[in-house]
């Protein structure tokens, strides 16, 4: 697909206000396509069947990444409810954000394939962001390090948000090319949990400590941050799922799709520490 054809295209983003959907519209509008902002802001709401029609009508492609989590217990149904109705509105080019090795997730990516539309998943490693937006951000700011359910040598391919958007909007916009295909993405290089908080505390120039926990022993810290006691059960059993080290490989996800190496976690450090976002 041509600049000019993606500069006809309107896809949708739900989420858009998230932080995978700001980054997508960000990087959709750099490539042309005009965007229409999917969330609870402009009236979109996962949960209202009634709100999701408005914003498809007449649109060519859309993003779809579930709040809380793709792998959560209503997800499948809401998933394969609006591709359904994406694609009965004419909108059959969909991409879904999905979760690198989270079996929790397959119901959500079968809805998908169900649904009719011409599909692309992306399964995304931990992202480099979560250590600096929402609440990891202030442990690591107030609290002097950072706690959380992952052993300290474990050693994830964190990837970065702005690598997982141009990924999407080349899937969206790439006519044919990735339709019908898993993208997996991960970041350059494998880094411990330990390693990370390390390489932050080096950035911002104060030490910051690193103490895993038992994702059990986890759902305190979550209802502390707000997380209602039910989604604090749910994630507490992804933790237990997901942080086990077996997410410890690379893939070339980015560099087949975009023909360049996704971004270093030390970069988005560095980047991060510049802004001010740890001090």
């Amino acid at each position: 697909m041509t600049q000019d054809t993606a500069r006809d295209m309107t896809v949708v983003v739900t989420g858009a206000t998230g932080r995978t959907g700001a980054r997508v519209a960000g990087a959709a509008r750099a490539a042309g396509p005009t965007v229409r902002e999917a969330s609870r802001a402009t009236g979109f709401d996962w949960r209202e069947k009634s709100t999701w029609a408005e914003v498809l009508r007449g649109a060519d492609a859309a993003y779809l990444a579930y709040p809380t989590d793709v792998g959560s217990p209503e997800a499948a149904r809401a998933v394969g409810e609006v591709a359904r109705e994406a694609v009965a509105l004419g909108v059959r080019r969909l991409v879904l954000l999905s979760a690198r090795g989270e079996e929790r997730a397959l119901p959500t990516e079968g809805a998908l394939r169900g649904s009719g539309a011409d599909w692309t998943i992306v399964r995304a490693a931990w992202f480099a962001q979560n250590f600096s937006e929402g609440p990891l951000v202030e442990e690591l700011r107030l609290g002097g390090g950072l706690v959380f359910p992952a052993a300290a040598e474990v050693r994830e391919p964190f990837v970065d948000v702005r690598d997982i958007a141009d990924v999407v909007v080349a899937a969206l916009t790439s006519g044919d090319r990735w339709v019908r295909r898993e993208i997996e993405v991960t970041g350059p290089r494998l880094v411990a949990w330990g390693e990370a908080v390390a390489e932050i505390a080096a950035a911002v120039g104060r030490e910051l400590s690193y103490r895993p926990v038992p994702a059990r022993a986890y759902r305190e810290h979550l209802v502390g941050f707000g997380v209602p006691a039910g989604e604090a059960d749910f994630l507490v059993e992804l933790f237990e799922e997901l942080l086990d080290g077996h997410n410890a490989s690379l893939t070339q996800g980015v560099r087949e799709v975009l023909g360049r190496e996704p971004r270093d976690f030390a970069a988005f450090v560095k980047e991060a520490a510049a802004a001010g976002t740890w001090a």
